[in-house]
């Protein structure tokens, strides 16, 4: 007995019921294995944010609080970090590399960073990639800034184009350093972290934007200094938001954090950045179960239209059921039949969601990227999404065993009587 000959013509004559349960079942797959690409996706690219360094530290917060605001840009810092503070603990002959950070300042919604010339030749991201430019190069000059590659792409600025500075984090900002224009002097390359919607000045030219303010107060007219004279004054760098260290030796790393959490000069908060990131984790983790939760009802869902579908089209079927037993088909032979039709329909089912989840990826890849910051490989499916697949074509066929039963059970006189 060809049972799968039977089978496809058995799909094939219920077209439309196949086709609608098809599809049911794989919009529910798409969306489980979607929610479960998305959910490590956010991970690794969580993680992949910061690669190199050993340390984060800032003023005294929540690990949590500080890897947010200081790598992710989300939030705002508590209190700042002395300048003198920062060099101090950065000269340490234990330590490799430094770099620090200074926040609090925008253009047009995106956070503009004051930094020195080692986070463009120490600072990596995913696998340990180095930054590197599209065009131009880092800033060096008192007024140059460098732009992420987003920034420069959705405000379609390029190479030589004046910007101003706004003050505070805000898309529209009514106090602008608009009497102290930056000037791009380069763009960097892709990398898929917050890097990419950030603009980066140096650490005097963060100062020199507020060296007329006094006390977080905007100058007055007559109080107001001209970039010219800015360049003619000394400029004095007074404090940091956070930084980032990597030190020689691993063995050193949790020894000099505790250095730093200890460090008698200011109050300071030094982190592992692996380490903050799994205390966010557990945070968002019943979000994540959640999102898994729902996903598992919807499958569920389809595998019950499914069910449906089939047991539902027992009673129109019950003639061709006896017809098959009277050419000689035995009732195992039913059973068989009707399991393999779920089989077919799930397989069929989740071939269609994997293909769904595929399409949109790589429909909407770049969009996500772009204004989520979440970089979503298109590879192959992970062990782990092979058994979600294999656990839905299982429970596929665990859901024909009914509507198989209960065909084994219809005497072949069921089918060929007719019933007024």
């Amino acid at each position: 007995m060809n049972y799968l000959r039977l089978t496809l013509a058995s799909l094939r004559n219920r077209a439309l019921t196949t086709t609608l349960t098809v599809l049911s079942i794989g919009l529910s797959v798409g969306l489980f294995v979607g929610v479960e690409r998305m959910r490590i996706a956010a991970r690794e690219s969580f993680q992949g944010t910061v690669s190199g360094a050993q340390i984060l530290a800032g003023a005294r917060a929540g690990s949590v609080q500080l890897l947010l605001y200081a790598i992710f840009h989300i939030g705002n810092a508590t209190n700042n970090v002395t300048f003198k503070s920062y060099k101090e603990l950065s000269s340490n002959p234990a330590v490799d590399w430094a770099i620090p950070f200074s926040l609090g300042d925008s253009h047009r919604g995106y956070r503009v960073v004051g930094t020195d010339q080692n986070f463009y030749k120490h600072y990596q991201f995913r696998d340990k990639k180095s930054l590197s430019f599209e065009s131009g190069g880092p800033a060096t000059d008192l007024f140059d800034v460098v732009l992420g590659a987003d920034v420069a792409r959705i405000l379609k600025y390029s190479l030589g184009k004046e910007i101003k500075i706004a003050h505070g984090v805000a898309e529209k900002s009514l106090i602008l350093h608009d009497d102290k224009p930056f000037k791009v002097i380069g763009i960097l390359n892709k990398t898929g972290t917050p890097v990419d919607r950030s603009l980066f000045i140096t650490l005097e030219g963060m100062e020199a934007i507020h060296i007329d303010w006094q006390s977080g107060a905007q100058p007055s007219e007559e109080e107001r200094k001209t970039a010219e004279q800015v360049r003619k004054m000394k400029i004095k760098i007074g404090n940091i938001t956070a930084f980032l260290m990597r030190m020689k030796s691993p063995g050193q790393i949790l020894r000099y954090q505790r250095t730093i959490n200890d460090y008698s000069a200011e109050p300071l908060t030094a982190v592992t950045p692996g380490a903050a990131l799994q205390e966010l984790w557990q945070t968002v983790g019943y979000a994540e179960d959640a999102l898994r939760i729902v996903s598992i009802f919807v499958v569920m869902v389809g595998l019950t239209g499914m069910f449906l579908s089939i047991y539902t089209t027992l009673n129109e079927r019950r003639r061709e059921m006896a017809i098959l037993r009277a050419l000689g088909a035995r009732a195992y032979h039913i059973v068989l039949l009707l399991l393999m039709e779920a089989a077919a329909v799930t397989i069929m089912g989740c071939v269609a969601g994997v293909v769904i989840v595929y399409g949109l990826l790589f429909a909407f890849q770049p969009l996500i990227e772009t204004h989520f910051g979440i970089f979503i490989p298109v590879q192959l499916l992970s062990s782990a999404e092979w058994g979600y697949v294999g656990l839905v074509i299982l429970c596929g066929v665990a859901t024909g065993l009914f509507p198989a039963f209960r065909a084994y059970r219809n005497a072949l006189h069921d089918g060929l009587s007719v019933r007024v």
